[in-house]
C-alpha cells in the first residue's frame, strides 16, 4: 500500500461528482483518492498529475483516466493539450506521501539514513545536500525561518556552515546528528521534523508551485465547479484559505465600485474540515490535515 488516503469520503463529497464530469487529481500518488473519484463516474474523465516516478507503479487500468508525470504547476498546459478545460473539479491533496518518508533513497526522513536529497523529481533539480552545503549563512536562515518556523533559524544556519566546512553534509543522519543538540528538551522529533519540511519546501519550490496550481485553477475550473484541497502544515494552509476567500494570496479582499467583493470562489467551508477522531487514531498521518472546499463563480 502506497498510503492510505485521508479523509477519502470528504474529499470526494467535496468534489460533488457528476458521473459525466471531468475531475483532475493533482497529487495522484498512490491513487487511493484517483479510484474513489472513479467508481463514481460512469461517462466522466479523469487526469492525473505526479511527479515522483514510482507514483507510476499505481495506476490503474481504466480507459477514463490519463496519467500526466509532472508537477501540478504545469495542470493548465497539460489540460489544453488534452483538450480538457474547463473541468469540473480539481483535487489536490499537498505534502508528501507516508511511502515517499519510509523509502530512505528519497531522503525525507529524520528515522531512516540515506541520501540527503530530497526531490519529489528526481530527474532535476537540486538536492537537500547542495542547499545545506552551498547555501550562503543567510539563506539558509531565511529558509528555516520562513518555510520550517524555526525561532533559533540562525543557530541552526550557523551550526551548518561552519560544520560542513571540516565535512560535506551527506546523508540525513549526518544532518540529525549535527543539529540535533540544538532542539529544545523534549522536542527533539518537531524540530527535527521542522528542519526536514524547511530544506523540502525549498528543494521542491512547494509554495512556489502552490501558487502556480491555484492562480491556474480559476482558468481551468468551469463555473459551479469545485476545488478541493487538503493541506498539512500552516504555511500551505494558508495560502490556499486566502486565495479561496479573497482570489489573492496577502487574503486582501478586493471590491468593485458598489463595494462587491472580487472574488472568483465562494469558500464551502468555513472553517477547515478535520479528520475524525476515529482516523486519526488509524491513520496518524491525517492529524495535521486540514481540508478546504471552494466552488468557482460564474464569471
Amino acid at each position: 500500500m502506497y498510503h492510505v488516503p485521508v479523509m477519502l469520503n470528504e474529499c470526494t463529497e467535496g468534489l460533488s461528482i457528476k458521473p459525466e464530469g471531468l475531475y483532475v487529481d493533482v497529487t495522484y500518488g498512490g491513487g487511493g483518492h484517483s479510484r474513489a473519484i472513479l467508481g463514481q463516474l460512469q461517462q466522466g474523465r479523469l487526469y492525473g498529475f505526479d511527479q515522483d516516478e514510482d507514483a507510476r507503479q499505481n495506476i490503474p487500468e481504466d480507459d477514463r483516466f490519463t496519467f500526466i508525470a509532472q508537477n501540478f504547476r504545469y495542470m493548465k498546459n497539460y489540460l489544453k493539450l488534452y483538450q480538457s478545460i474547463p473541468v469540473d473539479g480539481i483535487l489536490a491533496d499537498l505534502g508528501i506521501s507516508s511511502f515517499q518518508i519510509d523509502e530512505p533513497s528519497k531522503g525525507f526522513s529524520t528515522r531512516y539514513d540515506g541520501p540527503l536529497d530530497m526531490r519529489m523529481d528526481r530527474r532535476r533539480g537540486t538536492t537537500a545536500a547542495e542547499v545545506v552545503n552551498l547555501y550562503s549563512e543567510e539563506k539558509l536562515t531565511e529558509i528555516f525561518r520562513l518555510y520550517g518556523e524555526l525561532i533559533n533559524a540562525r543557530k541552526i544556519a550557523y551550526r551548518l556552515s561552519t560544520s560542513r566546512n571540516d565535512q560535506p553534509i551527506q546523508t540525513t543522519s549526518q544532518l540529525c546528528e549535527l543539529l540535533r543538540p540544538l532542539a529544545r528538551p523534549h522536542t527533539e522529533n518537531k524540530f527535527l521534523a521542522q528542519v526536514f519540511q524547511a530544506l523540502r519546501i525549498e528543494v521542491n519550490d512547494e509554495l512556489g508551485a502552490l501558487k502556480d496550481f491555484l492562480l491556474q485553477t480559476v482558468d481551468v475550473l468551469a463555473p459551479g465547479g469545485r476545488l478541493v484541497v487538503m493541506a498539512y502544515h500552516s504555511l500551505e494552509d494558508r495560502l490556499v484559505k486566502n486565495f479561496m476567500r479573497t482570489g489573492n494570496f496577502e487574503g486582501e479582499p478586493v471590491k468593485d465600485f458598489y463595494g462587491n467583493l472580487i472574488c472568483p470562489f465562494t469558500p464551502i467551508t468555513r472553517k477547515p474540515m478535520m479528520a475524525s477522531e476515529a482516523e486519526q487514531e488509524s491513520n496518524p498521518r491525517s492529524r495535521s490535515a486540514r481540508l478546504r472546499i471552494a466552488e468557482r463563480r460564474s464569471a
